[in-house]
């Protein structure tokens, strides 16, 4: 029997989707592998690195591309341009922002990757980036060393992100699995990505790890946010409503819960820019 990933284990015709307990069977890292990716973040055991500096970021508004359905998140697509770049804190190289995509729950306490504490937040943002003086493109990165930066946010309900009402419209065209639409917006002001990151603090923790989707390569220098971004009841709900089926399937699936659980930090260290 052929197998997929996702995050429900079930049958669809000849196919058997494994769930992340599973992803061993067809990606042998998600057992063997020493950094793998999320983990839990116990504060009393980060340690502090006066070294790491301020993060540095530049996000073309008018390089948003369009967002896509893939049955597993909505993905916001970037063009290439030099002026999509992140450097600074534990970064060496620069790294070109490629996409953005979030994972969230069925319910308010539970959806982000990362925990802190063992506490999960109601959704969490990754800002996806490939090294651009060590690599030609994101493909080309992805399974190389030091080849991806990803930066994280934790996301929870609350009050109104006004900046989020941008983006959502855009995520209501792609409601089912494989719908893509193009991202215009009439304003011509395009979209500040840097906007839906935390806006009070920059403080973060770092630490290496991997991608939390197959094919889970442990090439990424992870970035959190300590601070989370707030969204409203009915922003989340937008997230909820995306389907991981495609439009004509009988039988249709919301897209939640899709978030890998948390795993062996092993002999890492969690590193923070703050005290």
């Amino acid at each position: 029997m052929a197998h997929h990933w996702g995050y429900r284990k079930c049958k669809k015709g000849k196919e058997e989707v494994l769930d992340p307990q599973e992803w061993g069977k067809e990606f042998p890292i998600a057992i063997h592998g020493k950094r793998q990716s999320p983990i839990d973040i116990k504060t009393s055991e980060i340690e502090y690195n006066p070294s790491l500096g301020k993060l540095k970021f530049d996000y073309d508004p008018k390089s948003i591309k369009n967002v896509v359905n893939n049955g597993h998140t909505f993905t916001v697509s970037v063009a290439q341009t030099d002026e999509n770049d992140i450097t600074g804190g534990p970064l060496e190289h620069k790294y070109e922002l490629a996409q953005f995509h979030c994972h969230w729950g069925s319910k308010d306490d539970i959806g982000s990757e990362h925990t802190v504490n063992g506490k999960q937040y109601s959704a969490e943002l990754h800002f996806v980036h490939w090294n651009t003086d060590l690599y030609k493109s994101c493909g080309d990165a992805i399974d190389k060393e030091n080849g991806i930066a990803v930066l994280g946010t934790f996301i929870k309900v609350g009050e109104h992100h006004k900046y989020w009402d941008r983006i959502l419209p855009y995520l209501n065209k792609v409601l089912h699995k494989g719908q893509s639409a193009d991202i215009k917006f009439p304003d011509d002001e395009g979209f500040k990505a840097s906007e839906i990151l935390p806006t009070n603090t920059k403080d973060y923790y770092t630490y290496d790890g991997s991608l939390t989707t197959p094919p889970l390569y442990e090439t990424v220098t992870w970035i959190l946010f300590k601070e989370p971004v707030e969204i409203s009841q009915k922003q989340m709900d937008v997230f909820r409503s995306l389907k991981s089926t495609e439009k004509d399937e009988e039988e249709q699936q919301c897209m939640s819960d899709n978030y890998r659980p948390t795993m062996a930090q092993h002999r890492r260290t969690v590193k923070a820019s703050f005290k």
